[in-house]
C-alpha cells in the first residue's frame, strides 16, 4: 500500500452558512464545489486547502454535539501548518477570532496555538 497524503477531512457543522463563512471569507479555503442533497436535507461543501487536500463540510440539521473538546475518542483537533505563524495570528485575530497564546511543543520545538470554528472545533496553526 502507497498513502501519498490526506485526500480529506470532513466535519459536520451546525450553522452552513456560518460556517461556510468561516472557512471560505476568514480562513480563506476556495470553494471547489457546492451541492444540496435533496435525498439527505443536507449541504455538501468541498474546498480546496492544497493540490492535494480538500476540507468536506457538511451542513446537517441538528447533529448531535461533540462530547468534549478534545478528550473525546476520535478527531482531537485538525492542524494546518502555515510558515509565519505570527501573521496568521493576526489576521485571525483582526477577522474576530480569538486565538490562544502562541506556545513551543516540548518534543518536536516546532510553535503552535489553537482557535476553533464556529462549532468550537480545535483548530491548529502549527509553524
Amino acid at each position: 500500500m502507497n498513502l501519498l497524503s490526506i485526500h480529506h477531512v470532513a466535519i459536520i457543522v451546525s450553522d452552513y452558512e456560518c460556517s461556510k463563512d468561516f472557512y471560505v471569507n476568514k480562513l480563506g479555503f476556495q470553494i471547489i464545489r457546492e451541492n444540496y442533497r435533496p435525498a439527505r436535507n443536507d449541504w455538501k461543501l468541498d474546498l480546496q486547502v492544497n493540490d492535494t487536500t480538500e476540507l468536506e463540510i457538511f451542513g446537517i440539521s441538528d447533529p448531535p454535539a461533540r462530547v468534549s473538546r478534545p478528550e473525546a475518542a476520535g478527531l482531537r483537533h485538525l492542524a494546518f501548518y502555515t510558515d509565519n505563524i505570527e501573521a496568521a495570528v493576526t489576521e485571525l485575530e483582526e477577522k474576530g477570532i480569538r486565538v490562544e497564546p502562541i506556545r513551543v511543543d516540548e518534543f518536536s520545538g516546532g510553535r503552535f496555538t489553537f482557535f476553533s470554528d464556529p462549532d468550537g472545533l480545535p483548530l491548529e496553526l502549527h509553524e
